[in-house]
């Protein structure tokens, strides 16, 4: 077991001054190219279009059957959907340590970011044969976004990890939001270019039964548009800073992630921090995940006014996440998340009460969504950013941030899927979903309570 002193004596200064406005713009590009997946294939065009192909409906728009045979067992479709994602973010949070500890030793995050970005941009270029005129396409589809997931969030690991090499302290809450804000903008740009799409089909040739081209298009475009502008940040980032651990040490990733797990025992506030956000977080990320299933197939919300209420999520995210990143500037930033989880818990019981085919009522809770998620990412990344010591080992500190977050997020989309399965409604699941925001927000308490009293002690 290390001691404090021995902790701190491994630690070293990173980042001294923030980088030049060019590389912190081109950081933040990276968030422009790949929140494209996140909008369209993640939360809008792809969800939607999903549920419709793998349903049979009546007349009336009822469900006749919602059930697919995927591997030889039967599912929910919106549970295979969930069950899928899941295991994506299982092997993210497998894979990461292992990734990072080559990326530190030998200072090359930056192929790895190049690498997963291209995997994921491909996989979205595959889903052009997600339609049922593909033998197959079932297999096909869920394996392409799998793999389109992995890529993305294997991608922000070493992505992530950048920040505190490129801003000091002072402005990664600044400049944290700036790269959320970059990717809300860009999405919805690239979104606008889907609507086109899928609202005048027939600029394509399609709009015909059985022609899907519309939303093959848009998954393709996807692809494009994030493999792209990701060439930018490519370029601009500096060389990762290498650290002096041994290399060579394939299974070291999973040591520095004991070693970092041990320094938190000296670090109490960041270890409760963390615990905390292990919780809120399998909220934020499984109604993110799953809002789009939900208001489709519970709701029956219309295609059209889905997607106008995801595109409104983006847009008022904007202004969110840095009026929450300027709140935290006023209270603190361990306040200002628990401002936004007892927000979060209010959507959830909102989003459970809401009725079927409630339009408007769908818009007003998707603009309460909007403008509290893009601050509560933002500004949980900055947070940790604060309180992780510094270390030459960003990547393995961000490591350890992504596999706790993965690891909540695999945890809640088999919950979610489950309780569909166990209940046959997806109303009990988002209930379940306060579960976890309260108990975030009862660890948020401890941790501004720990806090406090280390500030006393210092003073």
């Amino acid at each position: 077991m290390h001691t404090a002193t021995e902790a701190a004596s491994v630690l070293e200064p990173v980042v001294q001054k923030t980088a030049p406005k060019k590389v912190i713009n081109a950081w933040a590009m990276y968030d422009w190219a790949n929140s494209a997946y996140n909008l369209v294939i993640t939360s809008t065009i792809f969800p939607a279009y999903y549920e419709a192909i793998t349903s049979r409906r009546d007349d009336a728009g009822n469900v006749i059957r919602d059930q697919v045979t995927f591997l030889g067992r039967t599912f929910v479709n919106t549970s295979l959907y969930t069950y899928a994602l899941a295991i994506a973010f299982l092997i993210v949070a497998l894979i990461s340590p292992l990734l990072s500890s080559i990326a530190d030793t030998r200072g090359n995050k930056k192929t790895f970011m190049a690498f997963f970005l291209t995997m994921g941009s491909l996989a979205c270029a595959g889903l052009f044969f997600f339609t049922p005129n593909y033998p197959h396409f079932l297999f096909l589809g869920i394996v392409c976004m799998v793999i389109a997931c992995i890529g993305y969030w294997a991608s922000l690991v070493f992505y992530n990890s950048y920040l505190p090499e490129i801003a000091a302290p002072e402005d990664r809450d600044r400049i944290s939001a700036r790269g959320f804000s970059y990717g809300y903008v860009g999405s919805v740009l690239l979104q606008i270019v889907c609507f086109i799409f899928v609202f005048f089909p027939g600029i394509l040739g399609g709009g015909q039964k059985g022609n899907y081209i519309e939303f093959q298009a848009s998954f393709l475009a996807v692809a494009l548009w994030w493999f792209g502008f990701a060439q930018l940040p490519l370029r601009r980032l500096p060389r990762p800073v290498v650290s002096d651990r041994p290399r060579g040490a394939l299974l070291s990733g999973y040591q520095e992630l004991r070693k970092v797990f041990g320094q938190l025992t000296h670090i109490p506030v960041l270890k409760r921090f963390l615990t905390s956000f292990f919780f809120y977080n399998m909220g934020v990320q499984t109604v993110m995940l799953a809002a789009t299933l939900y208001g489709k197939s519970e709701l029956r919300i219309p295609t059209t006014n889905l997607i106008i209420a995801i595109v409104m999520i983006q847009l008022i995210a904007v202004p969110g996440a840095l009026l929450i990143s300027r709140l935290s500037g006023r209270i603190g930033n361990i306040r200002a998340l628990m401002v936004c989880v007892v927000f979060w818990i209010g959507c959830c019981i909102a989003g459970w009460a809401l009725p079927v085919g409630g339009i408007y009522e769908f818009y007003g809770l998707a603009a309460a969504v909007g403008f509290v998620m893009g601050g509560i990412q933002s500004l949980s990344r900055s947070t940790y950013s604060k309180l992780m010591p510094v270390t030459r080992d960003t990547t393995s500190f961000f490591s350890f941030y992504d596999v706790t977050e993965k690891i909540a997020i695999v945890i809640g989309m088999f919950s979610f899927g489950f309780i569909i399965e166990l209940t046959g409604s997806q109303r009990a699941s988002v209930l379940s979903l306060v579960g976890f925001f309260a108990a975030g927000l009862v660890g948020l308490f401890f941790t501004l309570k720990k806090q406090r009293a280390e500030v006393k002690i210092q003073n």
